[in-house]
């Protein structure tokens, strides 16, 4: 029987991660790792760091494989982890009163990382009208402070 990681269609793991991680928890990494280093990399411009702060969030999802997948909404959950272990890389400000950090967040994903909202939904494991309501709000709020 030979090892999944020796044959020439699969790559070998990455530095830090593990060598046999379940299917899903791999699908879960390759489809939100580029989104996840792109929104870590407005916060941590160094791309290190960036990188850094996204494989220490995955190390956490992969901790928590098994209770994230019987939640009600594993996505979500995973975004919260990532939001969390960038913050704790960073110093971010605390934001005025009428802002909300979520809010703020689906501003990135959608004008700095350039996603759409149905893309922003998956990525953090909600619905597309929502977020479509919510940057509609967060870019009235920004307006009318202009």
């Amino acid at each position: 029987m030979t090892n999944r990681h020796t044959s020439d269609a699969d790559p070998p793991p990455g530095p830090g991660e593990p060598e046999d991680v379940p299917l899903e928890f791999a699908a879960f990494c390759e489809l939100h790792r580029p989104r996840y280093l792109s929104y870590a990399r407005v916060w941590l411009t160094e791309h290190a760091h960036a990188a850094t702060a996204v494989q220490q969030a995955f190390a956490e999802i992969a901790v928590q494989w098994r209770e994230l997948l019987t939640s009600p909404n594993p996505t979500a959950l995973a975004w919260q982890i990532l939001r969390g272990t960038v913050a704790e890389h960073t110093r971010r400000e605390t934001p005025a009163p009428d802002r909300h950090p979520a809010d703020d967040d689906l501003a990135i994903l959608h004008y700095v990382v350039g996603l759409a909202a149905p893309e922003i939904a998956d990525v953090i494991g909600t619905d597309t009208a929502s977020v479509a309501g919510r940057l509609r709000r967060t870019m009235l709020r920004e307006a009318s402070g202009w």
